[in-house]
């Protein structure tokens, strides 16, 4: 495998994921968008094609490089010990499912993590490109923290690919705005983070803000009692983002990326002003 092929496989897989969800938002809209993708998408996407490009120039080896260098010099739990099989792949999966889950969370609570992450919140509507919509700091921060546990696992090769099509393509699904039907959702997420489950982390409302940190598997929100299974106002009648100022400033670039930079100002209740719906909310939309 040269090291074109890991980055030509993921890429695949990212252009094929982003493209069917953003199909899948069309045709089965769970929310009307409060702007146009016209307003919100150029930003998002320049967003993280500049994250691409500093990622690439500041660590030209990735994640799958330092799994290839790991194994080549025996550093790592995995590679000391000589485990072969599927076991040090599914453990290493799940460690760097956990590592993630534990960032997100760290972001919230660490007011220094929270100047960078809320880029991510200010967004007003949630799709399939907030997903793409993290601040070049936390990408390179992330990045770090990965590739830390990826050295000191000793991750297979393997595991570090799958892993990373599986950060982005999950990432995507669960801010895509579909609607699934009720029955369908609620089985899968008792795996996985659903488009549902993840929105209710991106409402005004604090307390359902600081709940479902989890990206991929499910278990993780479950297992430290921070999931939250539906909106207090229903999915149709939640309000999304952190203000109605930083989702107008989040439309544009400078803005988001000087965000971090400013004042934080602290997190409030969601405004009873732009919130429809929520004294009409359907029980299904409310039901878990």
């Amino acid at each position: 495998m040269n090291d074109l092929e890991p980055a030509t496989v993921r890429l695949l897989f990212f252009a094929g994921i982003f493209v069917l969800m953003a199909v899948a938002e069309l045709l089965l809209p769970r929310r009307d968008l409060s702007v146009s993708r016209v307003s919100r998408w150029p930003t998002n996407w320049s967003i993280v094609i500049l994250d691409a490009v500093l990622v690439r120039l500041i660590f030209p080896i990735g994640g799958v490089g330092l799994a290839f260098w790991a194994a080549d010099s025996g550093i790592g739990l995995f590679n000391i010990l000589e485990w072969a099989g599927p076991v040090p792949s599914v453990a290493a999966f799940l460690v760097l499912d956990f590592i993630v889950w534990f960032q997100h969370w760290a972001a919230h609570k660490v007011p220094l993590l929270w100047r960078i992450h809320q880029v991510h919140h200010a967004d007003g509507d949630v799709d399939v490109t907030t997903a793409l919509r993290f601040h070049p700091i936390e990408i390179l921060l992330s990045f770090l923290w990965k590739a830390l546990f990826i050295i000191a696992l000793g991750a297979p090769v393997e595991a570090v690919l799958v892993f990373e099509i599986v950060l982005n393509g999950a990432a995507m699904f669960n801010h895509a705005n579909v609607h699934l039907p009720r029955p369908v959702d609620g089985l899968l997420r008792l795996l996985v983070v659903t488009p549902d489950m993840h929105r209710v982390h991106h409402s005004a409302e604090p307390s359902e803000t600081d709940s479902n940190y989890g990206f991929n598997l499910s278990i993780w929100d479950r297992l430290f009692s921070t999931y939250t299974a539906q909106p207090a106002r229903g999915h149709t009648g939640m309000t999304i983002g952190l203000s109605e100022e930083m989702s107008i400033g989040a439309r544009k670039l400078p803005w988001s990326l000087m965000l971090p930079f400013r004042p934080l100002r602290r997190r409030t209740a969601a405004r009873s002003s732009g919130v429809s719906k929520s004294s009409t909310e359907s029980s299904a939309d409310k039901a878990p």
